[in-house]
């Protein structure tokens, strides 16, 4: 049977495409419709109660007593222990049958009104999601017993419900009927109808649970969930809600399982490429079955669609299924010249479809889709990542899962247009500190051609802070791995996961080492194609833990840690840079540094004096002001654990054995505002929450597109306190030579030295006019650069990154606002009171200015500029196509509008 590609409609998640036939669906016989994928993201109802002590007593577990300030953590005096209703939900993944769990008899929980379909939820919060219920705020006061800085000062902690009714039509009684859930904050308890349907505890897991036995056919059910996200429970914002997608799923009894299918390419040349497929086959009947599994291969195309005819088939197989079991078929394919998938600029990232039908007495019976890429990597301790042969550096950064003013609700354009920024600048890769990312995001580093080191854990059964993982970790790492392997090894941007982040046992020795080793073992059992690794800062060369990983994965460490004289008498570990060392120990693996830099920067922010130091700690009058807690922007400073810029390209440049490196992190986030934890976001991004680029952003790309003819001049030229007085001025550029004119005068012309990234004039005294830098390369002018003495503010100018959305709901325009003078240069220190209006089929999402020190709620449609910037995000509404006009105002100020249209 030959598969074309415009015969399906297509629904999209998790790295996997599903299908449907094009017929109408209610032309369809029942037997005919092989899989429905339904998002389930309009019109839920969500309730959150005021405080953890007037909430209900159906908690998933009963937490330790931690004392935490003036108050406790823990459930109430009477509560209704679910744990053992949900552990159940999980057994698909626990690979010794000995070790499932049983379910007990009973539904507890089904007397409680939430859960009951005749509930009054009418005086509820109607909302849709993905829905993050803690980041409209407000940000809570401080001090607090619940959250701190570290969570970003917002109300993530507490006990919430969402109610969703859901028509189930009679037709589809002989059917399996599945609620995926992409991701739940936290500690999930699924009702259907009153009855308990399970659940799942980890808040960045992706996971399903079964409909099928409590479903009212050709009637409406009633869905409710109940999420809790404890206190003091992440270093970081964590969020709360169904912050990712929701799907229905419906199946045939007999179909292919849940992320059932597994590709993978053994053999690939520019000629042929093998591909091996795993099929994996549920029958929920109560008989065994015989299943005929076909499957052709299509290129993907540019509308993620099968494209033209199939490139490849597998041989059909028959599978016998037995009764309420599992099944696997098993192929080899061979792709005629191939097109690889590969990370851009040099390589293009190419996909392609495995079309899967199962076969039940000569009719189909479930249709499914996996996309794929086909490439080779090879991990080589001398050359680093080799992908398809060529070496790629990995010019890589971390990223947190929430999208700055949006929070922790996942959109796919604002995760879209934050991998764009970092490609812009030259990244090629992603770290996804420190948890399974949203699906979304791994179909756009797919389609964009980025590499990822996909990541599960930050603790292990030590705890970092008093509530966070460690408490459900024995119960739930074998069920967690599996299924955030499963669901991600398609995936060809994924090239190493990470199964730990710093974690407390690496100091354990071998008992710390022996848990690694059995984490490995489980991630090798689902994914033997790809390496293994966890990210260590505090193990050594000689300790156990480096032994148990495929790649050795370093933070800090590699570059070294607090070893400069700037850094001395600081508490903390202190060590040289050890990537000899590690090198030296291990030969044969290969090295990458998955944490590096933990540079901090305010942006648009210059405090004097600036430090003659290649890399210094942050202190009062030295890169820091506690007072306005804003960093220095000269990008010379950083935690004191880590290295500026300039210092770990210079070690990494001494160390060519070294793969590449992830950067302490490309985007400012929520939480852990270091150094200042009364601020709310951190300091870390080479870009600020809002999307407006720091001046480390032309640092790296400078050194990250050496192509790229670019010169970047810092800090501003308006400093009317500062006439006479020396002001540094510091330049980034991809030549290799730089003069600097003051006002027409020539400062010097200055070429970089052997492991020089930055041109410095550190003796300039200020005068109001004009700088302006023209770099060389070779020498012949490379590129020019200019920054002059603004006048007074008199306009705002408004520009939007695409003048055409989409009217579905989720599509978003990100409106950047600049506070002008009389000539339309940025005043690079206006503050002024900026205020965003909207017309037509659009509202008015959020608002940003980048400033860590803020706690406007990013739902006020007034903000101050921040050093002249300001963010405004609108979306278009569902179904409202037409003209979107946004209005940015401020008081004395010339208006500035921008029509966006929606289609």
């Amino acid at each position: 049977m030959r598969i074309s590609g415009s015969r399906y409609r297509m629904f999209l998640g998790g790295g996997l495409l599903l299908l449907l036939t094009i017929l109408p669906l209610q032309a369809q016989p029942a037997q005919e419709l092989l899989r429905e994928r339904v998002l389930l993201n309009e019109d839920w109802r969500f309730f959150k109660y005021p405080s953890r002590a007037e909430a209900d007593g159906l908690v998933y577990d009963v937490w330790p007593m931690y004392r935490m300030d003036a108050d406790t953590a823990g459930a109430p005096k009477e509560a209704i222990v679910l744990k053992p209703w949900i552990l159940p939900t999980g057994n698909p993944f626990i690979k010794d049958p000995a070790r499932r769990y049983r379910r007990p008899p009973g539904h507890p929980g089904r007397d409680f009104p939430f859960v009951q379909p005749d509930f009054d939820d009418s005086g509820w919060e109607r909302v849709d999601l993905p829905h993050d219920w803690a980041i409209r705020g407000p940000f809570v006061e401080q001090p607090h017993p619940e959250v701190d800085g570290g969570m970003g000062w917002l109300p993530s902690p507490g006990v919430a419900w969402y109610r969703k009714k859901i028509f189930i039509p009679a037709a589809d009684s002989e059917r399996a009927i599945y609620l995926d859930v992409e991701g739940a904050m936290a500690h999930a308890v699924v009702w259907l109808n009153g009855y308990l349907v399970g659940g799942w505890p980890y808040g960045y897991a992706s996971w399903r649970v079964d409909l099928t036995p409590y479903v009212r056919w050709g009637a409406e059910n009633q869905l409710a969930i109940r999420l809790e996200v404890l206190p003091r429970s992440s270093r970081w914002y964590p969020g709360g809600g169904l912050y990712r997608n929701v799907w229905l799923v419906k199946t045939h009894p007999v179909h292919v399982a849940q992320w059932g299918t597994f590709v993978r390419t053994p053999y690939v040349s520019t000629d042929s490429a093998t591909v091996v497929l795993d099929v994996t086959i549920e029958n929920r009947w109560a008989r065994a079955v015989s299943v005929r599994v076909t499957t052709e291969i299509f290129e993907l195309g540019e509308e993620d669609r099968p494209r033209g005819d199939a490139v490849a088939a597998f041989p059909p197989r028959q599978v016998r299924v037995p009764a309420q079991g599992q099944a696997t078929a098993s192929g080899m394919a061979t792709v005629r010249n191939p097109k690889l998938w590969g990370p851009p600029p040099t390589q293009t990232p190419h996909r392609y479809v495995a079309v899967t039908t199962l076969w039940l007495d000569g009719r189909p019976v479930d249709r499914y889709e996996t996309r794929f890429g086909i490439r080779s990597l090879r991990f080589d301790p001398e050359r680093g990542l080799l992908v398809n042969g060529e070496r790629i550096e990995i010019k890589g950064v971390n990223q947190h899962h929430d999208l700055g003013p949006l929070g922790a609700a996942f959109n796919r354009r604002a995760a879209e247009r934050q991998l764009e920024l970092l490609r812009e600048m030259g990244a090629n890769a992603i770290r996804t500190a420190h948890n399974p990312p949203a699906p979304e995001l791994l179909e756009l580093t797919d389609r964009m051609g980025f590499l990822v080191l996909d990541e599960i854990f930050d603790v292990w059964e030590m705890r970092k802070t008093p509530l966070d993982f460690h408490l459900i970790f024995p119960d739930w790492h074998e069920q967690d791995l599996r299924a955030f392997i499963r669901r991600d090894r398609n995936h060809p941007s994924v090239i190493l996961w990470s199964f730990g982040n710093e974690v407390g046992e690496q100091g354990s020795g071998r008992e710390g080492a022996e848990l690694a080793r059995r984490l490995a073992r489980i991630i090798k059992e689902e994914d033997p194609t790809r390496p293994v690794t966890a990210s260590m800062n505090f193990a050594r060369p000689g300790t156990p833990m480096p032994e148990v990983v495929d790649v050795i994965c370093l933070n800090y460490q590699g570059e070294g840690i607090r070893d400069m004289p700037a850094y001395t008498g600081l508490q903390g570990i202190t060590t040289p840079p050890l990537y000899s060392a590690f090198r030296i120990h291990f030969p044969t693996k290969m090295i990458i540094s998955c944490e590096n830099a933990a540079a901090v920067s305010s942006r648009g922010a210059y405090l004097f004096p600036v430090t003659d130091a290649l890399s210094a700690p942050v202190r009062e009058g030295q890169g820091g002001d506690p007072v306005t807690r804003q960093v220095s922007g000269y990008e010379l400073y950083t935690a004191d654990f880590g290295s500026s810029v300039d210092k770990v390209f210079f070690v990494q440049e001494l160390h060519p054995f070294v793969a590449g490196g992830f950067v302490w992190s490309g985007w400012d986030y929520l939480g852990e505002p270091t150094p200042y934890y009364s601020s709310r976001s951190s300091y870390f991004g080479i870009i600020d929450l809002a999307g407006f680029k720091k001046d480390r952003f032309y640092l790296y790309q400078a050194r990250w597109r050496p192509e790229l003819p670019m010169v970047h001049i810092l800090p501003h030229w308006n400093w009317p306190d500062r006439v006479g007085e020396i002001t540094p001025v510091h330049v980034f550029t991809s030549g290799d030579e730089v003069e600097l004119f003051l006002n027409g005068r020539s400062l010097g012309r200055k070429k970089k030295g052997p492991y020089q990234y930055r041109l410095r004039w550190d003796d300039v005294r200020y005068e109001p006019g004009e700088l302006r830098a023209v770099a060389y390369k070779n020498g012949r002018k490379w590129a020019e650069a200019v920054v002059q003495t603004t006048g007074q503010p008199t306009a705002l100018a408004a520009e939007a990154d695409r003048v055409r959305i989409q009217a579905d709901g989720y599509d978003l325009a990100f409106i950047t606002v600049r506070v002008v003078d009389a000539e339309g240069r940025t005043v690079p220190t206006a503050d002024n009171p900026v205020r965003f209006t909207v017309e037509g089929p659009g509202e008015l999402v959020a608002t940003a200015n980048g400033d860590p020190t803020s706690f406007i709620p990013f739902s006020s449609d007034e903000r101050p500029a921040f050093n002249g910037l300001v963010l405004a995000i609108v979306r278009a509404r569902r179904g409202m196509p037409g003209t979107i006009t946004v209005t940015a105002s401020a008081p004395g100020l010339r208006p500035a509008r921008i029509v966006i249209e929606s289609q």
